[in-house]
């Protein structure tokens, strides 16, 4: 088998076991690719600061947080121009507080995302994306936001890209299957834009990952 060049190298991070599939019939990521990236090293070095954990929560869980969140998105418009252009067909809320149930999974996000005793932004995030919806690249403010983002993948599997702001060669795609947590920290928050690819773009390592209306519950820790 030839050598790829770096040039030419896709580094896949894998788990070679059986391949179960999700709900989407797409394969497991406990047990297949989670990670593709234009290079080893850049995996290594950046790898360690990203992760995917799919199947974080149950689908009774998703339901809870659905039962939660529906009310309150079903009486906003999806948006299709954003305050600073980062995102397109979405509607999204902030919620302080939570029924026990919601809270137990959150806490669980938290314990998992950041350091005991980190100091957490109050209000946790929810953006909703229509089908059509997505979201362009850019990086969460540093003003307000801190070196961690931890969230929630509901109703449907989508492609979270990383791409290096003064480098764009250099990128990574991240499979979120839905009921996945993602985790971005440090250097992958800070030094790459992050987004979520389009229907139309949603391909993931070769293959075509569909993409419904998706929810998304982020967590952040606060600056300093």
């Amino acid at each position: 088998q030839a050598k790829l060049s770096a040039a030419e190298a896709v580094y896949l991070c894998r788990r070679r076991r059986s391949s179960p599939r999700s709900s989407s019939g797409l394969p497991s990521l406990q047990d297949d690719v989670r990670l593709v990236g234009s290079s080893p090293e850049l995996v290594q070095t950046v790898g360690s600061q990203v992760e995917v954990r799919p199947g974080f929560i149950t689908e009774e869980e998703e339901a809870v947080l659905l039962q939660e969140l529906e009310p309150g998105l079903r009486k906003k418009r999806y948006e299709f121009d954003h305050w600073d252009d980062a995102i397109h067909g979405y509607r999204e809320t902030e919620r302080l507080r939570w029924a026990p149930p919601c809270e137990e999974i959150l806490n669980r996000v938290r314990s998992v995302a950041f350091p005991r005793g980190s100091p957490l932004l109050g209000p946790v995030h929810v953006l909703d994306l229509d089908k059509a919806g997505y979201i362009k690249p850019h990086v969460d403010s540093v003003k307000f936001c801190g070196s961690t983002i931890a969230g929630l993948s509901l109703l449907s599997d989508s492609i979270m890209r990383l791409v290096k702001e003064n480098e764009p060669s250099e990128w990574l795609d991240l499979l979120l299957t839905r009921r996945s947590l993602y985790i971005l920290r440090d250097q992958a928050r800070y030094d790459f834009t992050h987004e979520v690819l389009k229907d139309e773009e949603s391909v993931f390592n070769g293959h075509r990952v569909p993409r419904q209306r998706r929810i998304s519950v982020i967590c952040r820790n606060l600056p300093g």
